[in-house]
């Protein structure tokens, strides 16, 4: 029986693709008074598939907290997460 349940958990590992996660990184502002501020967001993969589609995605977001995107810096995956969590501080996931 465990022989059965390791094989069917080592099947489904194959069977299912690697989720890497998908983010991007991005400025916007807040006018009157004028704050900016740089930060890092998870997005659906279907917003990965190029920066207009995480543009729409990123600037939905923000706009709901009052805030206006400026940029899409990049959109990268998992690995790139910790070289930007000092530099996005409070905002690092934020949204």
């Amino acid at each position: 029986m465990m022989k059965q349940i390791l094989f069917s958990l080592a099947l489904a590992a194959v069977a299912l693709p690697a989720q890497a996660g998908c983010y991007a990184d991005y400025k916007a502002k807040q006018d009157d008074p004028l704050k900016l501020h740089y930060g890092v967001m998870e997005l659906p993969e279907t917003a990965c598939e190029n920066r207009k589609a995480a543009a729409t995605q990123i600037r939905a977001r923000l706009a709901d907290q009052g805030w206006l995107l400026l940029k899409v810096q990049s959109i990268f995956d998992e690995a790139g997460l910790a070289e930007r969590k000092e530099s996005a501080g409070a905002y690092f996931l934020r949204y």
